[in-house]
């Protein structure tokens, strides 16, 4: 990863219902659906030139954070969220219902 890219921010773009980083006019992201208690992660996108760098797992940790930090029970239908939640069980506890 370039030190431009290290420095790239994770956005909550609420109107799309994403958090993205946006690197060089390209973004991946992390489509949700989001209500009063839970979060639903749907689906990660990580465009080909930007794979490799750990833009999704910057994603998903950012992701997990907002929704412990907000107190919204996690159902991870993405499986690249499923599986970064297997690799930091910390996460584990905000796991909720579909």
């Amino acid at each position: 990863m370039t030190d431009g890219q290290a420095a790239t921010k994770v956005y909550n773009n609420e109107a799309h219902s994403r958090f993205e980083i946006r690197v060089g006019g390209q973004a991946a992201f992390i489509h949700y659906r989001r209500d009063q208690v839970r979060i639903v992660f749907i689906h990660t996108e990580v465009p080909p030139a930007l794979e490799g760098q750990g833009i999704a797992s910057r994603l998903a940790r950012a992701a997990l954070d907002f929704a412990r930090e907000n107190h919204l029970k996690v159902v991870p239908l993405c499986p690249f969220v499923s599986s970064y939640i297997r690799r930091h069980p910390e996460y584990e506890p905000l796991i909720g219902k579909p």
